[in-house]
């Protein structure tokens, strides 16, 4: 008879009893939320909701699906992320495809978000909108569902595979050209309503200091924002003074202590007016936004 750190294979070990024993496991390993993941890695690899798990505590697991949830723990006691393992992650109350390829969408970017769509609440005429950086999609696959009269450019270095099938599987592909290019060296052919990023900004030095699921497992060229993480900015700022129309709105997430930092930037430019830095749901400094100086302005 097989053994599981305590748990027995046989028929009388319940969800319950491999869900005790899988957060036993991640509390060990000095996860952050055992028994969330625990139950996230449960519902995935018996196809059901978490809802499901909790009507059905009792339910007696067969010996692949034991081994099929035992190998997903494992995966997580390394410190492989749970989107990794899963192949999804929900933001904005939707589920997006993820892998290596790609940076996991953080909650704390959805702040960006209801930025975005609140500055262009106010617009009645097709908005024209640049996400830097898409990654995944997530950002410009959002405002493209939230905004129905967008047309949306997303540029990416590495692959769009990720972001491509996102935008099929959320049913916007129609509205969202994606660029297969470096951000530095390609023409982003504005004039735009809104330019937004989420681009890399940390230090390259404080790389080795994340935590394993984001040293190990996230794409560097996601993260690495050059020696103080403002390289993307520095560069971005000025140039997108040149594609946005008059009143058009540049947003950036950015590093908690960068607000000062970015702030300078755009006074720097000369062409922003209307700065902004927006707070988190924690109360740290979050988003960056700057409008285009109007002529009047």
């Amino acid at each position: 008879m097989e053994v599981l750190e305590g748990v027995k294979m046989n028929r009388s070990q319940t969800l319950t009893s491999f869900l005790n024993w899988a957060q036993h496991k991640l509390i060990q390993a000095e996860i952050a939320s055992p028994r969330l993941d625990a139950e996230v890695l449960m519902a995935e690899s018996l196809n059901i909701s978490r809802t499901e798990l909790m009507t059905y505590p009792g339910r007696v697991l067969s010996r692949i699906e034991a081994e099929n949830f035992r190998s997903r723990i494992e995966r997580r006691v390394l410190r492989e992320p749970v989107s990794h393992i899963t192949g999804v992650q929900e933001f904005w109350s939707l589920e997006f495809s993820v892998n290596e390829k790609v940076l996991t969408p953080r909650p704390e970017t959805e702040i960006l978000v209801e930025q975005c769509l609140k500055a262009l609440a106010k617009n009645s005429s097709p908005v024209k909108i640049l996400d830097l950086g898409t990654g995944s999609g997530v950002l410009a696959i959002i405002l493209a569902k939230e905004i129905s009269q967008s047309q949306i450019t997303a540029i990416e270095k590495s692959s769009l595979e990720v972001a491509r099938k996102n935008a099929m599987r959320h049913a916007v592909a129609d509205r969202i050209r994606f660029v297969s290019s470096d951000l530095m060296k390609t023409d982003w052919k504005g004039p735009y309503h809104l330019i937004l990023s989420n681009p890399p900004y940390i230090e390259s030095e404080n790389l080795s200091k994340c935590m394993p699921e984001v040293r190990q497992y996230e794409p560097v060229h996601a993260l690495d924002g050059g020696r103080d993480g403002l390289d993307f900015y520095r560069f971005i700022i000025p140039r997108a003074l040149e594609q946005l129309e008059e009143g058009g709105l540049l947003a950036f997430e950015i590093g908690h202590t960068q607000a000062t930092a970015l702030v300078s930037l755009m006074e720097g430019c000369l062409g922003y007016q209307d700065i902004q830095v927006v707070q988190d749901y924690s109360g740290y400094d979050r988003v960056v936004l700057a409008r285009k100086r109007t002529v009047n302005g």
